[in-house]
């Protein structure tokens, strides 16, 4: 495979805030992100998108990019696919990182005959998740498949 590319440009706008945006994506949507230190240091701020929330959003959004590609090679058929994930901020060593994430990915299926291949999907989307290759913080995923049956209306 090629190598690939990814633009970002971020601009300052003030105080300890700043607009990221991609000229990949802009010239399709507009679409930029308002970012800015945590609230938990100084001078942060509260409400904003921040680089510890898109780090973790990196890994969330890439265990489900991958989950939704094998799931359609293997033809899983689910009903949904949601993730939370939580990622922890400390002191190592003297320096501060992001050491962990934690992934809690919830597949909903209509026959519980499936369960199992959707768990073996879940897993081989975590370990074949390229952010999550590409990082050095410990991931932790908790999968939870659910079955919710299709209800049958009466006529």
């Amino acid at each position: 495979m090629e190598s690939h590319y990814y633009n970002v440009d971020i601009n300052w706008e003030n105080s300890r805030k700043g607009i990221v945006c991609s000229p990949e994506l802009n010239s399709m949507n507009g679409i930029c992100i308002e970012v800015a230190t945590p609230p938990e240091f100084p001078k942060g701020m509260a409400g904003i998108w921040t680089p510890e929330h898109l780090f973790v959003a990196a890994v969330s959004a890439c265990l489900m990019t991958t989950f939704l590609a094998i799931a359609e090679n293997s033809t899983l058929d689910f009903t949904s696919f949601s993730c939370a994930a939580k990622g922890k901020l400390e002191m190592i060593e003297g320096e501060l990182m992001m050491s962990e994430i934690l992934l809690k990915p919830i597949v909903v299926i209509h026959n519980e005959m499936y369960s199992n291949k959707a768990m073996r999907i879940v897993k081989k989307a975590e370990n074949s998740c390229l952010i999550a290759r590409s990082i050095k913080s410990k991931i932790t995923t908790e999968i939870s498949i659910q079955v919710k049956p299709l209800l049958i209306e009466s006529i």
